[in-house]
Parts: structure tokens; C-alpha cells; sequence
């Protein structure tokens, strides 16, 4: 079978954790399930595994219930004209061609279709507000933030703040706006001289002013939804798929949570009131949704920041929670989520993005 196709297939009995990370590492975010190794039964996307989380919260079952039982095929000499027509409408990049079996015989992808020139489209987020928080101390990155500011700190050949915003690009984003404070001069002088193609906003903290509390600048400046993000971490995921989410569920503020993989190496004990055993897990795995400090906002939840006060988004969260507002989490696969912050996670960053200090 050829690989490009193997790749891609997968059993009905696959774990939802494992079909995560195979869909971190294939380009085409999708996967077909077959039974008989090549019948098409379904396919599975992000999106599939996202709503199964949302609606049942366990990684730890199959995708069976998961995937979508009425995927989309082709028939050998199928019409190439309008299968393009059906895959740029849906933006679609990968679709098999079955025989009257449903056995997959192989798959059309969108790169065999089109020219280069022509490019599967991304949701465009021009028109949206992207804030970076970049005023903080970086303390947990002592030494290197005695002398460089956290937003200054490189990943390969660029700095952790310049990746941030060229992963924002290819959105059609072309406006920052930078919270500074620690070091601000330095980040403003590094990016005058490199000139870069894109407009930068400072907002300027007087006084640490937390993670949320110098978005309070931006009341009355900026409407709709706006992006907010940690100047330490990398999100590998679809901003665009993100935003969509945030307007669909109609969330005052969506977090971004990353699944977090915990297994326990022991025996762990679970015991009653009185201390006698009632059951014996053997070395059990914990799967947890975490924070990973991207967030999509409402314009209007601003409001309820303080002026000129040290205020978490943590804060603005519960905020918005006890005026009613409605809070979304999107998850993504723990791939997905490069943490910089601190020396072990910065380290294994560099490694998953095959660089090195």
C-alpha cells in the first residue's frame, strides 16, 4: 500500500488521543477509517475530535462514535471539474476514490489538482485585533531575561515574538499590537531596525500591570473579537478554525487548552472515609485540558477591567462568568503547544522545532 495513503488511515478502534497526535503530524487534517484495512467506513477531522471532547471530555475511548459515518467519495472516472468545484466550496484538500466495494483505491489531493498557484484558503482575520502580551519579567528564564527581554529570546535564527507573528500572517494580519513594559526600549529598538513588513502598536504599561490589565488601553479603540496571546508560547493550530468556533458557540471569551497527557507510573490507591482500599488503579493515565494563554475575546468584556490595575485574564474570566457571560474552551493536541516560558519547556521547544541553542 502506498504510504501517503497508509498514512492516513486508520481503525475504528484507534484511541481519540492517538488519532489526535496523527492528525497533528499529517498536513491534510483529515484521517479515513476503514475496516478490512481499505473499506471506507467514515473520516475524522479536528473538528470531529474537537466536538467529542466538548460533548464527552474522555480520550481514553475510540474514535468510533466520533468520526463521521457519511464521508465524502469519488467513484473511478469521476468528473475532475467538478470535483475541484466541490473542494474548493468546501476547501477541501484530500478525497478517496472507492470501488463499488468502497475500498479505498487512492486518494486525490489537492496539490494534484491545482496548481500552485492556487491555494487552499484560510478564514482571513485582517480586520482582528492580534494583542501579544510582551511586558512581563521572564523571570523563569534567568539568566537570559537579566540581559534580553522574554519577547527578545531566540528560536533558531528569529526571536520567540517575531515566530508569534509570522505564524499571524498567513491570516492576512498585518497590525500588533504589543503590551511592553520590562525591557520595552530594547523590543522597541530591535524592531525599528529590523523594519519588518507589518505595523506594530505598543501599549504601553506604566507599572506591571498582569496579563489582562493593560488590554484596558484598548477600550473604545478596538470592536468585535480580538486575539490575545502570551509572548512565550507557540500555537500550532488553525487561527481561523479558532475564530470560527469562538463566533459559532457565540463565547464572550474562548480560551485555548491544550490536553495534557499524565501517566502515573505506580500503583495509585483509592480508599474510603476510613482508610480500608477499595480500589487498586495500576499505573492509571490522567488527561487534563490546560491553559495555554491564547484567548479570543470579546470587545465588550473589556469593560469590566480596572483602570490602570494589576489583573490577570484569569480575573476577567471569572468577571465575565459572574455577569453571566458565556466562556468557550477550543482544545488542541498537546503538539500543538510549545511553551517557552521556562528552561525544560523552552528546551524541549527547540527540540520539537529540530533547532538548538
Amino acid at each position: 500500500m502506498d504510504k501517503q495513503l497508509s498514512d492516513l488511515l486508520v481503525k475504528a478502534d484507534t484511541k481519540i488521543l492517538q488519532a489526535m497526535n496523527r492528525l497533528e503530524v499529517t498536513e491534510k487534517k483529515i484521517l479515513f477509517v476503514v475496516e478490512d484495512e481499505t473499506r471506507l467506513v467514515g473520516a475524522l477531522t479536528d473538528g470531529d475530535i474537537r466536538r467529542w471532547i466538548l460533548a464527552k471530555g474522555r480520550l481514553d475511548e475510540t474514535i468510533a462514535e466520533a468520526f463521521n459515518k457519511k464521508p465524502f467519495f469519488v467513484r473511478p472516472g469521476f468528473d475532475v471539474d467538478e470535483l475541484k468545484s466541490y473542494m474548493v466550496e468546501r476547501n477541501i484538500s484530500c478525497v478517496p476514490v472507492v470501488n463499488d466495494r468502497n475500498e479505498i483505491l487512492k486518494l486525490v489531493f489537492w496539490e494534484t489538482l491545482f496548481d500552485s498557484s492556487l491555494k487552499k484558503r484560510s478564514t482571513q482575520l485582517s480586520h482582528m485585533p492580534v494583542v501579544i502580551m510582551a511586558g512581563g519579567r521572564g523571570t523563569r528564564l534567568d539568566p537570559f531575561t537579566k540581559i534580553l527581554p522574554k519577547p527578545l529570546i531566540p528560536i533558531g535564527d528569529k526571536t520567540i515574538l517575531e515566530v508569534i507573528i509570522e505564524s499571524f500572517l498567513g491570516y492576512g494580519v498585518g497590525k500588533f499590537y504589543l503590551s511592553v513594559n520590562y525591557k520595552s526600549k530594547i523590543i522597541k529598538s530591535y524592531f525599528e531596525e529590523l523594519n519588518p513588513p507589518y505595523q506594530l502598536e505598543y501599549i504601553e504599561e506604566e507599572k506591571p500591570l498582569g496579563t489582562g490589565g493593560s488590554l484596558k488601553q484598548l477600550q473604545g479603540r478596538v470592536s468585535g473579537s480580538i486575539l490575545v496571546t502570551n509572548c512565550d508560547i507557540i500555537i500550532k493550530a488553525d487561527y481561523g478554525k479558532l475564530v470560527e468556533f469562538h463566533k459559532q458557540m457565540a463565547n464572550d471569551i474562548t480560551l485555548v487548552a491544550s490536553l495534557k497527557n499524565y501517566p502515573i507510573p505506580y500503583g495509585v490507591c483509592e480508599i474510603d472515609n476510613g482508610g480500608a482500599l477499595t480500589k487498586l488503579k495500576e499505573k492509571p493515565e490522567y488527561n487534563l485540558l490546560v491553559n495555554t494563554g491564547m484567548y479570543v475575546l470579546q470587545a465588550q468584556t473589556l469593560e469590566l477591567i480596572p483602570d490602570n490595575e494589576f489583573f490577570h485574564i484569569t480575573q476577567l474570566i471569572d468577571s465575565v462568568k459572574e455577569n453571566r457571560g458565556k466562556i468557550g474552551v477550543f482544545p488542541i493536541s498537546e503538539n500543538a503547544w510549545l511553551d517557552t516560558g521556562q528552561w525544560a519547556e523552552y528546551q524541549n521547544a527547540l527540540k520539537q522545532l529540530n533547532l538548538s541553542l
